[in-house]
């Protein structure tokens, strides 16, 4: 269901073609230096943490929290948020499966160029499908310049909790009928089978799931400081 991964990373040769891409008559700029070196020079190490989750697991507020946590103590942190791609990059994508999958290759690759400039990159976004975020974890870890941090995070509530959030009020909508394709109830949503971290948010407060987050990263910057 995923697309084909494009290794981004190509570097020179003119018109080298990549399986899926369907611009001719291109070729990848050569940098003037490498990603170590730009890490290197920046003092910090770019990275993704993606979470992924049904409506109402806590994606979205445990991002944000932890997005501020971050920029408080001197890290470049940026949270992308899947309702707020699809304002404006992924406003043309509906809700098919085919649209779905789309939405998360191109949130992928987005991850990936800012984390290619140093920052720590944390997604929120449902991401349904199995395929479609282990796709995205191919982009990062199979690059030319070596393996980029691809941290999964599986924010697991039940879907009794979620609907009793319903912070959106989808899940009552789609209960009266009012809409369909809805993940969790009539469209499908498959866990992560490794996720390198999973929280509990029906038993964890924001707080502890932000350090948990926290600690997955192991952030490296020099401008890091304690609360102290």
């Amino acid at each position: 269901m995923s697309d084909a991964v494009q290794p981004s990373g190509l570097r020179g040769g003119a018109s080298a073609q990549v399986p899926g891409v369907v611009s001719t008559n291109i070729r990848w700029d050569q940098a003037m230096l490498t990603r170590a070196e730009r890490f290197a020079r920046l003092g910090c190490v770019g990275k993704t943490l993606w979470m992924t989750g049904l409506s109402g697991s806590g994606k979205s507020t445990v991002a944000a929290a932890l997005e501020r946590a971050l920029v408080d103590r001197g890290v470049h942190a940026y949270r992308l948020d899947g309702d707020n791609l699809r304002h404006g990059l992924n406003r043309d994508l509906g809700f098919s499966p085919e649209h779905r999958s789309e939405n998360i290759r191109r949130i992928g690759e987005v991850a990936k160029l800012m984390a290619e400039s140093g920052c720590v990159v944390i997604v929120s976004v449902i991401s349904p499908y199995r395929a479609d975020r282990d796709a995205c974890r191919a982009m990062h870890e199979r690059d030319a310049q070596g393996s980029l941090g691809f941290i999964e995070v599986f924010v697991d509530a039940p879907l009794a909790v979620c609907e009793e959030r319903d912070p959106k009020g989808l899940y009552r909508k789609a209960r009266a009928g009012e809409i369909t394709g809805m993940t969790g109830l009539d469209a499908p949503y498959e866990p992560p089978m490794k996720a390198e971290l999973v929280l509990r948010t029906a038993e964890l407060g924001v707080e502890a799931c932000v350090g948990a987050c926290v600690s997955a990263l192991g952030v490296s910057c020099t401008t890091w400081k304690s609360n102290g």
